[in-house]
């Protein structure tokens, strides 16, 4: 055993401390070597007389993140496979350690001076009082029901116990999380101090010689509010069934997982809790849902994030000053989140009134922040004043990075780029914010075609977290180093694709959609439709999202892509429905009229389906079973995805996860298309989706890819992932 991750020093009045400082990393995360040094520490604590309590901190800016699910990575393939017991025993580790930890007989505190999420906050639980910093960077909670697993070191059977179960489940259920003072009040912890004074604290409270027993662990103890079969208790549990139906229509393991746990657990001493806990963790390590999920939203986004495909050898970029042309949502929306990170804006467009408009939306949005408490007025000046709206492109001429946002056509972009070389120092690079124009065609109005690079950012661009980077052609690593480094800057996630019509995302989403409406036309219910997409785990259902986009943006795209790309464009099956709505006047929200009608009395808010549309489109008297119609919405988009990695549109699996959960709403957990792909094996997908195209149609037909795959016992992750 080692404490070299855990520096352990006794001062002169018996009190211990315990400073976690994992060595080489920058954030303590709990791994075996740092479960086998804080076991060397509790026998130091115990063996040693001279110790009263102890007090465990960190030599970090942040407490503990939680596990280390990096690590975790290479073990996600394995879980599935293990042998039950040897599965519980280690999803009970932490668990078990740190019940040693709180029945150790001396009295500890957590002193808390920064992050502490999941299993940290779990270390501090089972701390006897529990102290944080002032500060901003303090956050506490349990965020695993975020990545399909639940609280495994105690979480769901202490914080119930601590502060009762009604008030426990938003942060069990949904991950919330808390800054320093908003814990105290809801009693995730029991003191707020300033930072200089954190340790002091934390000794003060052990030398006033506190118990070294915790509450649960008193003969007589009750759970405050009442336990699980309380009459003021035991109707959340039926609510919140209720609940998980309606916002998650039990795709999501995780929840009813911790729920059972606080329902089962808080029925029982503290020790059996813990053991059904275990049981329900090594229940969800199981599932492809947790694999999918942990693989994608933590690993791989953490790793795009790093810049996995960043070529090396270029140094790090800073943007000083943003060119941004075209002050319509997408621009108004990318000046402000780069504003916010520091960085000078030129908001650009064809006349002031315009560029005016731009800005506008910043002072709107940085306004409600203020009134809410969320932001000072002199952080908000400050923001607003480094956005510069105009026409003159002459103001461009020191620019770091320019991002062109204007409308999608080909010939008014090329004038912009045209605008732009002739002032643009010889370094910048010109990206253009484009959903579907191929980049290397876009570079051809430049006359440096390899300082060119596509960033398809997502409406609202200040609150969507994926940039889609698109390599053209020619675009140099130089420039796509460059590129990288600009969204690291901004703080969003970004996936790397190379060019082709539609890219990845807007091809992916385009076939969710497409299909959909093709639906319509096959006498399939809409309504039917929009429940399916719904239960599968799409926010919101295609002929909704038709209605929002408005019916007429979808004639013109359809139009603009035929007109630009005569020989590669295909019409897609909703071109006829989009057309006879077109024709009706039918344009979508925006009029009160589309796929649906709008309530004007209900704010428009209030909605149902058109009636007349079954006078256009009958529905066929036997209609498709729910389950073919959600396998179906979930495999037409699984196949684009396979698809474009056939098509070398993805550099990775990764960037078709990241792109299709982050930028267009693919349930968060299937882990996106390709973890999909695999939870349910690549044999029986190929299979499901040649049943399916035998009775929908080939769009649903697997590539040849995936059958290569099938028959060579291939994966997309794990160890028989493809070379």
């Amino acid at each position: 055993m080692t404490t070299e991750i855990i520096r352990y020093a006794v001062d002169e009045d018996g009190i211990a401390t315990l400073t976690l400082d994992y060595p080489g990393k920058t954030m303590n995360v709990i791994d075996q070597a740092f479960m086998d040094s804080l076991e060397a520490c509790i026998s130091r604590m115990q063996g040693d007389d001279r110790v009263r309590g102890g007090i465990i901190t960190s030599g970090k800016d942040s407490f503990v993140a939680g596990a280390d699910l990096m690590g975790m990575e290479a073990n996600i393939d394995a879980m599935a496979d293990m042998p039950i017991q040897e599965l519980f025993a280690s999803c009970a580790s932490l668990s078990r350690l740190l019940r040693k930890l709180e029945s150790l007989g001396k009295p500890l505190v957590a002193a808390i001076n920064g992050m502490a999420l999941g299993g940290g906050y779990e270390i501090c639980l089972a701390c006897h009082h529990r102290i944080a910093a002032d500060a901003p960077t303090v956050m506490v909670g349990l965020p695993e029901a975020q990545v399909g697993l639940l609280p495994g070191a105690g979480g769901t059977q202490r914080l119930p116990r601590m502060i009762g179960i009604l008030a426990a489940m938003p942060f069990l259920m949904e991950g919330k999380q808390l800054q320093a003072v908003k814990a105290r009040e809801a009693g995730l912890v029991d003191e707020v101090v300033a930072p200089e004074q954190l340790l002091g604290a934390a000794k003060a409270w052990l030398l006033a010689s506190p118990t070294a027993v915790q509450p649960w662990d008193v003969k007589g103890f009750r759970i405050p509010g009442g336990g699980p079969l309380d009459a003021r208790v035991a109707p959340a549990f039926v609510v919140g069934n209720t609940l998980l139906q309606a916002k998650t229509f039990h795709n999501m393991p995780a929840p009813l997982c911790i729920q059972s746990c606080i329902y089962e657990g808080c029925q029982l001493p503290i020790d059996k809790g813990l053991r059904i806990e275990s049981k329900y963790m090594a229940t969800l390590s199981r599932s492809p849902v947790a694999r999918g999920m942990i693989r994608t939203l933590f690993v791989n986004k953490t790793k795009a994030e790093k810049g996995m495909h960043r070529p090396a050898g270029f140094e790090p970029f800073q943007c000083r000053k943003l060119g941004l042309i075209g002050a319509g949502m997408m621009g108004a929306g990318i000046a402000l989140v780069a504003a916010q990170r520091g960085i000078q804006v030129v908001l650009i467009d064809r006349d002031q009134a315009a560029a005016d408009k731009g800005k506008l939306y910043s002072e709107k949005v940085l306004a409600k922040q203020v009134d809410k408490g969320r932001q000072t007025r002199e952080k908000a000046d400050a923001i607003l004043a480094r956005i510069t709206p105009g026409t003159d492109y002459e103001l461009l001429r020191d620019a770091d990075m320019v991002v062109e946002a204007v409308f999608e056509d080909r010939a008014i972009k090329a004038e912009v780029t045209r605008k732009l070389d002739a002032v643009l120092p010889p370094g910048c690079v010109l990206a253009s914010n484009t959903s579907a124009l191929p980049i290397s065609l876009l570079a051809q109005a430049s006359d440096r075609p390899d300082r060119f690079i596509g960033l398809h950012f997502f409406s609202p661009a200040d609150k969507m977290p994926l940039v889609e980077v698109i390599r053209g052609k020619q675009t140099s690593d130089a420039t796509l180093a460059q590129a990288l480094d600009f969204v690291a800057q901004l703080k969003k996630t970004p996936i790397v694709v190379n060019d082709k019509r539609g890219f990845f995302t807007s091809r992916f989403i385009g076939a969710f959609v497409d299909d959909a409406i093709g639906m319509v036309a096959e006498g399939i219910a809409p309504a039917l439709i929009e429940n399916c997409a719904k239960h599968a785990g799409m926010p919101v259902g295609p002929l909704a999202i038709t209605d929002e986009l408005s019916i007429d943006l979808s004639k013109h795209a359809g139009e603009a892509q035929a007109k630009e790309f005569p020989e590669e464009y295909r019409p897609g099956r909703c071109v006829p429905v989009i057309g006879k709505l077109f024709e009706l006047g039918r344009l979508g929200r925006k009029v009160g009229k589309g796929f649906y009608d709008y309530d004007p009395s209900e704010g428009g808010s209030g909605k149902r389906i058109w009636p007349g549309l079954a006078g256009h489109y009958p529905l066929k008297a036997l209609q498709p079973s729910a389950h073919d119609l959600k396998q179906r919405i979930l495999y037409v988009q699984a196949v684009e995805g396979a698809r474009a990695m056939e098509e070398g549109v993805l550099l990775a699996p990764a960037d078709g996860d990241i792109g299709s959960i982050l930028g267009v709403g693919f349930p968060a957990y299937t882990g996106g298309p390709f973890c999909f792909i695999d939870g349910i094996g690549l044999p029986q997908f190929v299979a499901e989706a040649d049943r399916l195209a035998d009775l929908f149609g080939e769009q649903l037909r697997p590539p040849q890819l995936l059958r290569d795959m099938a028959a060579r016992g291939q994966t997309f992750y794990g160890k028989s992932a493809r070379a």
